[in-house]
């Protein structure tokens, strides 16, 4: 890539990882990916030297991880609340349909209200069923820090990798 091309490529993809990094304010957001797909479009166009191959492991570590945590917190803050393990696998299946159908916020109208319906249908009491879904929003809430804390520590990993190129 010629010398003059490198400051504004990188500027694009910090800016690409950054809209990733303050996008997860919506719970379905693939930020985390996001950030790692900019990272790999670095290291295409600008090449893996040694360090940059260990740093592009690391980020995808950290991205594996990161979508992970991101469901585990959720479904965590549901059966916190009371949610049924089926009702939660439910839900989540929910979301991901919701979204695919409704982006981006199919998911956040259908995660919640198929964690309602389900538990109201299970345990006859609108309370308990009000509780899951709150404790699937604690979830998400929680979630969010998470997966924000790991963007960011990505995103200054990447910086490590430019600086040191």
């Amino acid at each position: 890539m010629p010398e003059w091309l490198q400051i504004p490529v990188a500027i694009l993809i910090l800016l690409v990882m950054l809209a990733g990094l303050f996008g997860m304010v919506i719970p379905v957001f693939p930020g985390i990916t996001i950030i790692w797909l900019a990272s790999l479009g670095y290291g295409v166009v600008k090449g893996f030297s040694t360090a940059g191959i260990i740093i592009f492991i690391v980020l995808t570590l950290l991205m594996i991880g990161g979508n992970v945590v991101d469901n585990v917190l959720m479904g965590a803050g549901a059966r916190k609340g009371g949610a049924a393990w089926g009702t939660i696998i439910v839900a989540l299946v929910a979301g991901i349909i919701g979204t695919l159908l409704l982006p981006p916020f199919g998911g956040l109208i259908a995660a919640p209200v198929a964690i309602f319906l389900l538990e109201f249908y299970r345990l006859k009491d609108w309370r308990k069923a009000r509780q899951a879904t709150f404790g699937l929003a604690a979830g998400w809430g929680a979630s969010f820090f998470a997966r924000f804390l790991i963007g960011a520590v990505m995103i200054v990993l990447w910086l490590v990798w430019v600086w040191q190129g």
